[in-house]
């Protein structure tokens, strides 16, 4: 047993030398390509809430939130549905969309930085919490929604939206609206379910 234990001992360094694994399945330029066919596409279709609300109402519609699945839980526009951005895959969307149109299935997205809340002096409601990057040292999110007006940005938004857009069109989706406006929770045009709403009624 003891020369076994010692010939498998002595055999590991050539095994590792030898053993050689090819790429990971991860290009840039593909992502990158793709970033750029999409940018002028997706600037034709930013919506109002309005319009947002009013393509809601159509049954092959699909409003659909990729934020994680406790925020979801938490808080979401009411009548949308959940599939978690990390869990994107061709198969994942399919089964998906089949429930509506397949791939012709108009697709409505949104995310944390749609939304604030006015009656808060942050600006900031739990369940969306802007996503930006800002210079110097580590801020609160109340911080970042002080500087998120139009005037003076100096901050790098890091929204949901984008990347959610860019691989909904990879991955052969491409009637997809995304909501371009910053909406106050409180706004009675638009409704929303939850935890946190069921726990204020």
């Amino acid at each position: 047993m003891k020369n076994i234990c010692l010939l498998l001992w002595l055999a590991l360094p050539g095994w590792e030398q030898q053993q050689a694994y090819p790429p990971a399945k991860v290009d840039y330029g593909d992502y990158e390509a793709l970033v750029s066919e999409v940018r002028d596409y997706r600037a034709q279709r930013l919506v109002s809430l309005d319009d947002f609300l009013q393509k809601a109402k159509d049954p092959h519609t699909v409003i659909l939130d990729t934020r994680s699945k406790v925020m979801y839980d938490y808080k979401h526009v009411k009548g949308a549905v959940h599939l978690d951005f990390s869990d994107f895959t061709q198969a994942a969307l399919d089964d998906l969309m089949r429930q509506y149109n397949g791939t012709a299935t108009r697709i409505l997205i949104y995310c944390n930085n749609n939304f604030e809340d006015r009656t808060q002096l942050s600006g900031m409601d739990r369940a969306f919490i802007t996503k930006a990057a800002t210079p110097g040292p580590p801020v609160s999110p109340g911080d970042i929604a002080e500087e998120s007006s139009p005037a003076g940005k100096d901050y790098m938004t890091l929204a949901l939206n984008i990347p959610t857009f860019i691989n909904l069109y990879g991955y052969g989706y491409r009637n997809i609206y995304e909501l371009a406006e910053w909406v106050d929770v409180n706004d009675p045009r638009i409704e929303f379910e939850g935890t946190s709403v069921l726990n204020r009624q």
